[in-house]
C-alpha cells in the first residue's frame, strides 16, 4: 500500500499543474530562456539535420514570426537588432524560388521591421517580388495525386497557409493597395475549400492524405492545423474586424477553436494525429504551442469565451513549459515532416521556438494586470 501511494505521489508530482494560476513575469521569464537559447543554438544542425537551415528558409521564417512578438513584449532591443543583422546580411530579399509559400515566410519579419525602423527598403524587395506573383499568377493545380507536372506554385498545402497569406495581408495594410488582399482571399479560398474537412473542421495536411485513414481515423496532421490557426490568427491581425474578409477568417477560426477544445488531450498538449491521440501519446510541442496561441489570441480578442476556453489554454502553457530544459531548449518539437510521426525530448526545431514564443506573448497578455 505504502508503495502504491508513493507512485501515485511521484505520478502528480511529474504531470503539469493545470490549476494553478500562469504569472505573467514567469511567461516572459520562460520566453526569454528559449529565446535566448534558439538565438546562441541559431545555425545549429540539432534535430538529425546535416546542414542548417538557411537564414531564409520557412523554418527560421516561423522561428522568427515568433521571435517578432517576443521582441515586442521584451524590454530590449537586442532581439530586435539581432533579426535586423540577420536581414541586412540578406539584402531584405525572400528566399530563392518564386511562387513558393515557404520562401516567402521571411517576408513577415522584414515587414515588422520595416514597422519598428521605418525604413522602405526593408520591403521592397518583398512588394516587388509579391506583384510580379500578383500580375504573373501560377497556372499550378491544387491537386497532387496523379499530377506529373506538379509544382508547389500555390497553397496546395496546409503549411502554406502561414507561411504566404500573412505577407499578402501585411503589404495591404501596410500599403492600402486592394491587390494584396484580393490575391490573398482568392488564393487563401481556394485552399480551404479543397483542403478542410467541413465535418470534422480541421485540414488536410494536403491532397494525398485524403481518403486515408490511420488506426481507423481520418489524418489530420497536428502542426499542420497548427500552422493554419496561427496562419489565420496572423492574418486576421491586420484586417479591420468589420470587414467582409476579416468576417470570412473568423467563422473557420471559430470552428477549428471548437473542435480543438474538444481534442485536445489530458496531458494539456494535441496529438500529431489529432484524431488518434491514443495511437500518438508522444507529446508534441510546435503543434500545441500553435493551438495555445490562437486560442490565447481568441479569448483576448474577446471571440472565445474565457471561462470556456481558458482551462484548455492553461493546461497547454503548463504543458510546454514542462518540455522546456534547464537550459531553455524546447524538446518534443516534431522533426520536418508532413504528417504524424515521433518526437523526443531531447531533440528541437527552430519553428518550435517560434511557436512557442507566439504562444507566450499572447498568454503574457492574457495574465498581465
Amino acid at each position: 500500500m505504502l508503495k502504491f501511494i508513493m507512485v501515485a505521489i511521484a505520478i502528480c508530482i511529474a504531470l503539469p499543474s493545470f490549476a494553478q494560476d500562469i504569472k505573467p513575469e514567469e511567461v516572459k521569464k520562460e520566453m526569454k530562456r528559449v529565446a535566448d537559447w534558439q538565438i546562441e543554438h541559431f545555425g545549429d544542425t540539432y534535430s538529425g539535420r546535416k546542414e542548417p537551415h538557411h537564414p531564409l528558409a520557412w523554418t527560421n521564417g516561423a522561428l522568427y514570426v515568433g521571435m517578432v512578438k517576443w521582441a515586442d513584449l521584451a524590454d530590449d532591443d537586442t532581439y530586435w537588432e539581432w533579426m535586423k543583422n540577420i536581414a541586412i546580411e540578406n539584402d531584405w530579399k525572400l528566399h530563392e524560388r518564386m511562387y513558393h509559400a515557404d520562401d516567402h515566410t521571411v517576408g513577415q519579419m522584414y515587414i515588422e521591421l520595416y514597422r519598428k525602423y521605418g525604413d522602405k527598403k526593408m520591403i521592397a524587395p518583398t512588394k516587388e517580388a509579391l506583384r510580379y506573383i500578383k500580375f504573373h499568377p501560377a497556372q499550378t493545380s491544387l491537386h497532387w495525386v496523379g499530377n506529373k507536372n506538379y509544382k508547389h506554385d500555390r497553397w496546395s498545402w496546409c503549411d502554406a497557409l502561414f507561411m504566404s497569406p500573412p505577407v499578402w495581408a501585411k503589404l495591404y495594410k501596410e500599403t492600402g493597395d486592394k491587390m494584396y488582399l484580393d490575391f490573398m482571399m482568392k488564393e487563401f479560398k481556394a485552399t480551404t475549400d479543397f483542403l478542410f474537412d467541413k465535418k470534422e473542421k480541421l485540414y488536410y495536411r494536403d491532397q494525398s492524405y485524403m481518403g486515408k485513414l490511420d488506426n481507423g481515423t481520418k489524418i489530420f496532421w497536428g502542426r499542420g492545423n497548427g500552422w493554419v490557426l496561427a496562419g489565420l490568427v496572423n492574418v486576421m491581425e491586420e484586417l479591420d474586424p468589420a470587414s467582409k474578409e476579416y468576417k470570412y477568417f473568423l467563422k473557420i477560426f471559430k470552428k477549428m477553436s471548437a473542435k480543438l477544445l474538444e481534442i485536445q488531450t489530458e496531458k494539456g498538449h494535441w496529438a500529431m494525429s489529432l484524431l488518434g491521440d491514443e495511437f500518438y501519446p508522444t507529446p508534441e510541442t510546435s503543434g500545441t504551442a500553435f493551438y495555445a496561441f490562437g486560442l490565447a489570441w481568441g479569448i483576448n480578442q474577446g471571440i472565445l469565451d474565457k471561462e470556456k476556453y481558458e482551462p484548455a489554454v492553461k493546461k497547454a502553457w503548463s504543458a510546454l513549459v514542462s518540455y522546456v530544459n534547464e537550459d531553455g531548449m524546447l524538446g518534443y518539437v516534431q522533426p520536418i515532416g508532413a504528417a504524424p510521426g515521433k518526437a523526443w525530448v531531447d531533440k528541437t526545431e527552430v519553428y518550435g521556438t517560434g511557436a512557442f514564443l507566439s504562444a507566450g506573448a499572447e498568454i503574457y497578455k492574457m495574465y498581465k494586470k
